[in-house]
């Protein structure tokens, strides 16, 4: 580990406003906060609101300063990239911001039921070949309904034609509510000052001329999820570490036809 790295994570630990699990989910533990998120830490009954692979955390930090009368938690597990939102929370002074460094994999080890309003999915991996690493897939939405409240909003911007085309076959096929739907968020009449905020990543992607899309849904209860069974192509361009994916790669969205060798 650079020493560059070292020097952040040193940082970070001295900020009353990042956590970083001192536990082990895999043997059925919790995080000491889960549960009293509002009262033992932002010492209010304010609406709490995730982004969920908050990587440098400009969302968290910009939607903070936006609605003062929410809190927001960002979490991800790469520490080093946190960082840079976790100071600047810190130099702003704002009250309603937290940070938490994990695996989206444990979350439902950080937040007890009905504890969340609303969860923010900015940019993350498409994961084109693992539909269960997408982190709006069915497995992450029966994860997350398990401390969101009900009818809960949920929201995806994202560069990645992919991850939109799944997500919107997913809603579907899922009957789930859905607010806006925007695949070119920036060629459209749709003006929201939220989606004003730009990471670090999306700028770079607007400059390259590819359109930014976004889905708001809403999250309820189902007895059953379903997984679309549809074929999409992959997106063929580097973004965000991504390696490049020829045209003629496709998926078939359904984890057992994979199984099955289809």
């Amino acid at each position: 580990m650079g020493k560059n790295k070292l020097k952040k994570f040193a940082e970070m630990a001295t900020y009353e406003h990042v956590f970083e699990a001192d536990f082990d989910p895999l043997k059925g533990e919790s995080f000491n906060k889960k549960g009293k998120w509002n009262q033992e830490f932002f010492k209010n009954d304010h609406p709490i609101v995730l982004e969920l692979g908050c990587g440098k955390g400009e969302y968290t930090v910009g939607l903070a300063e936006l609605f003062p009368e929410k809190n927001f938690i960002g979490i991800d597990i790469k520490g080093a990239r946190m960082h840079r939102g976790a100071t600047d929370a810190k130099n702003k002074g704002l009250k309603n911001v937290a940070f938490v460094r994990t695996r989206i994999e444990f979350i439902t080890s950080f937040f007890a039921e009905n504890e969340v309003d609303e969860v923010w999915l900015t940019f993350p991996d498409p994961q084109m070949k693992s539909v269960n690493k997408r982190l709006s897939s069915t497995r992450f939405l029966k994860a997350y309904k398990q401390f969101v409240k009900p009818n809960g909003l949920v929201h995806l911007k994202t560069d990645s034609n992919f991850l939109y085309t799944y997500t919107s076959e997913m809603v579907k096929e899922n009957k789930l509510d859905v607010e806006v739907n925007e695949s070119d968020l920036y060629g459209s009449d749709y003006v929201d000052e939220i989606l004003s905020i730009q990471t670090h990543y999306e700028s770079k992607w607007i400059k390259h001329g590819l359109s930014i899309k976004y889905l708001q849904f809403h999250l309820v209860d189902r007895e059953t999820w379903i997984e679309p069974d549809i074929e999409i192509e992959f997106d063929e361009y580097h973004s965000a570490g991504r390696g490049v994916v020829k045209e003629k790669d496709a998926i078939i969205n359904n984890p057992l036809s994979r199984k099955k060798g289809k």
